[in-house]
């Protein structure tokens, strides 16, 4: 199965007819990664590492950056050479028990992405309307069906709604760095490696974390294979250099976001002293006073809003990817997008019931840190894949690039392996009956998830799995020897009295021709038709009793043996029944065209129809 098979290779660049055209419409994909690495996860962690200290985490914040551009273009290499994305590799690569509970971790950091997008949404929308967070957290379930309208409209579309949306978080910090004036001599001394205390090593985790997401990686490697192009290796090579330009700039456009927000923190709140303003309401109050301009706190809530909405599509769709790569279960979009959803507002909701609205801030870090836990178990197997020269050939990486990465990730893992430590030793030392909880719950998943970071990170450089045959799920090949003409006896048609009836009934007459027998079937679903069934005799109902004769009679006329059966409701529900009280041997269906809303409203019928009947069934547009 295609990852994101709805899009997969829409995007035809083979149409461009030059170098610039075709670099054109190679970008994209990395727009919709650079949201997520200007998040409302990232605000807090940026807004408490500038407060604290001042200029002295940039470095970080560059760090991080030239690693998910290291990362994310060792991400798009993988899809467009394997065609795989980083969840379907994996599924090849590790055994099934591996699969399962990177899987879980997957879900995790895709559910900790998105806590930090509602709660980021739901602030943005209390300070600009000066809505309950409560109100605003509950309302971000919404936006499951903007994406859903977007992703009906086709990449292209939703790359530039993303776009739009970058551009406002872009232009509103760009105004407020010309409002903070920050001193740019001190702000070179930040780019000096240093850890200053433990509390600045949480920020500073909780950074790479905001910054390199795991989410990211899965949904980069699928992505890139929405542009259809030639697959041989000269195209190829041109693919990759395309994607990493692609890579290179909008990466560097969240850079100057995050680093917006950590030198806004720092010109504004820690010079004047002000060394614990974590919380977005609370940096939102202080930059009309400390900036002398009404116009700071607006843009900065609309950027908010902004950063909150495009980030919530990254994750749905990453979510899709990582669900169906390990899994190879695919479910219907919107079930996908409200289940991610939830799990995010449910915790969100709990805590602000119980710790208030000022809790907020340190929710936002702690997710990001979540993020940062996580990532060591999607950049480890991601170098694995593409530096597996059987499978990668001419495309492999080079030695050079091979010794970053590894680089990175024992950065990451290594700070991260602290950080566990640091937490688990303070938890376990602390005096009290319950410490042995922890030993029995979080201890035993501390040192089973680290078992599973070896295993990833040495078994593939030693054991060779065999070659991985992808699933089949309806089952394998059979060889066709003979053709069999089959005559259909019994054949019913759905009519919706629209301009695909002809064609329906075209299709269905030269199935069976003068010697089968014809159901004309129709299924009224007027409001009435809901409530009272077949006892309704609305105009709606008797126009078309009349308009259903009249395609009868007019098959009698030209010879073919028919009669016709009206239900009353849901057009999945009676149309089964009809056909099945036909005794139908064939099914012809006109596509009805719904999209997007009706879809969610009415169901796809024709699915359904087809699912729960056992005899063929022609789909005719």
């Amino acid at each position: 199965m295609a990852s994101l098979s709805e899009v997969n290779a829409s995007v035809d660049v083979m149409k461009a007819t030059s170098n610039r055209r075709k670099l054109f419409s190679f970008l994209g994909p990395a727009y919709l990664i650079s949201v997520g690495y200007m998040d409302p996860g990232n605000w807090a962690t940026d807004l408490a590492g500038g407060s604290q200290f001042g200029y002295k985490l940039i470095w970080v914040l560059l760090m991080s950056n030239l690693i998910a551009l290291l990362l994310q273009s060792l991400s798009a290499r993988l899809g467009i050479v394997r065609s795989r994305d980083l969840a379907q590799a994996s599924r090849e690569m590790y055994p099934r028990f591996v699969n399962i509970y990177l899987y879980i971790l997957a879900e995790i950091a895709i559910a900790a992405c998105d806590l930090a997008e509602v709660l980021g949404m739901a602030i943005g929308l209390q300070l600009l309307f000066h809505l309950p967070l409560m109100w605003g957290v509950s309302i971000t379930v919404l936006d499951t069906f903007l994406v859903l309208f977007l992703f009906n409209y086709g990449m292209r579309k939703l790359e530039v709604f993303i776009l739009s949306l970058i551009a406002i978080i872009g232009m509103s910090f760009l105004a407020q760095m010309f409002f903070a004036k920050p001193d740019f001599g001190e702000l070179v001394t930040g780019f000096i490696p240093g850890i200053p205390s433990s509390a600045a090593l949480y920020i500073a985790i909780g950074i790479i974390g905001a910054t390199v997401m795991p989410h990211n990686l899965y949904l980069h490697s699928s992505l890139v294979q929405t542009r259809k192009f030639l697959r041989n290796p000269a195209e190829i090579k041109l693919a990759i250099k395309y994607n990493f330009i692609d890579s290179a700039i909008a990466l560097n456009l969240a850079f100057f976001v995050n680093a917006a927000i950590l030198i806004l923190a720092a010109s504004v709140f820690f010079k004047n002293g002000l060394f614990d303003v974590a919380e977005i309401q609370d940096a939102y109050k202080l930059l009309q006073p400390m900036l002398g301009t009404r116009w700071a706190p607006i843009l900065f809530a609309v950027a908010l809003i902004a950063a909150g909405q495009s980030s919530t599509i990254t994750g749905t769709l990453a979510g899709q990817v990582v669900m169906e790569g390990y899994l190879n279960l695919r479910i219907a979009p919107w079930i996908r997008r409200l289940l991610t959803r939830l799990i995010a507002i449910v915790p969100a909701l709990i805590i602000i019931q119980l710790l208030g609205e000022g809790a907020t801030g340190s929710l936002l870090v702690l997710s990001q840190v979540i993020l940062s836990l996580q990532l060591g178990f999607a950049i480890i197997p991601l170098i694995h894949f593409v530096s597996d020269k059987e499978k990668m050939k001419e495309f492999v990486i080079k030695p050079y690039i091979r010794i970053l990465a590894w680089l990175s990730a024992a950065i990451i893992v290594g700070l991260n392996a602290k950080l566990v430590v640091a937490t688990l030793g303070e938890w376990m030392s602390q005096p009290g009956e319950n410490t042995w909880i922890l030993k029995v719950t979080v201890l035993p998943v501390a040192i089973f998830t680290a078992i599973i970071l070896l295993y990833i990170t040495f078994v593939p450089l030693i054991v060779r799995k065999k070659k991985y045959r992808e699933p089949l799920p309806h089952g394998t090949f059979s060889e066709i020897t003979t053709a069999v003409a089959t005559r259909y006896k019994r054949i019913a048609i759905t009519i919706d009295f629209t301009k695909t009836d002809h064609t329906t009934i075209s299709h269905a007459i030269l199935q069976g021709g003068k010697e089968a027998e014809y159901k004309l079937i129709h299924v009224v679903e007027t409001a009435g038709a809901l409530a009272i069934g077949k006892d309704i005799r609305d105009y709606e109902t008797l126009s078309d009793e009349r308009n259903l004769m009249m395609y009868s009679d007019n098959l009698t006329s030209m010879g073919y043996k028919n009669s016709i059966s009206i239900g009353y409701g849901r057009p999945k529900n009676g149309i089964v029944e009809k056909v099945k009280e036909f005794d139908a041997d064939l099914l012809v269906m006109g596509a009805h065209g719904h999209k997007v809303f009706k879809d969610l409203i009415f169901g796809t019928t024709v699915d359904d129809v087809r699912h729960k009947l056992e005899i063929p069934v022609l789909i005719v547009r």
